[in-house]
């Protein structure tokens, strides 16, 4: 796939040491009930090693931040129940959700990742909104 549909597919991305990290969200109306003050996204996250050698990712961290600005932290091991292991040339894909209790605010955070060498780096995961649909007085 070429960069110019992939930065159409994943338009949020960031480089940490060869690995990229590419992001897409998407409202889910469906999840979503706004009379109840409840607002639902998917992200679709795709992990690239460009770099020389094998990474695992062993944890992640969310900053979640919602419309009025208050401020969550999400940690844990792996995601969606996996630590991947990814060698150079190597992608991973997954998905997940986020409810938020207002109609809109953002993402970002970092992926724990270990080189092969041992060496340990924290691989930012570039900041995204998250905005629900018009709100109709």
């Amino acid at each position: 796939m070429s960069g110019a549909a992939l930065s159409v597919l994943f338009p949020h991305s960031a480089e940490t040491r060869g690995l990229v990290v590419r992001v897409s969200v998407s409202f889910l109306p469906e999840q979503s009930e706004p009379a109840n003050g409840r607002w639902f996204w998917a992200y679709h996250i795709r992990l690239e090693n460009h770099g020389h050698q094998d990474v695992q990712l062993l944890t992640r961290r969310w900053i979640i931040t919602d419309g009025r600005g208050a401020r969550h932290s999400v940690e844990g091991e792996g995601v969606v129940g996996e630590q991947p292991v990814l060698t150079p040339g190597q992608s991973y894909d997954y998905v997940s959700g986020c409810p938020l209790d207002t109609p809109t605010g953002a993402m970002e955070g970092s992926y724990q990742m270990i080189g092969a060498d041992g060496e340990i780096f924290d691989a930012r995961i570039p900041r995204f909104l998250l905005v629900g649909p018009e709100m109709t007085p």
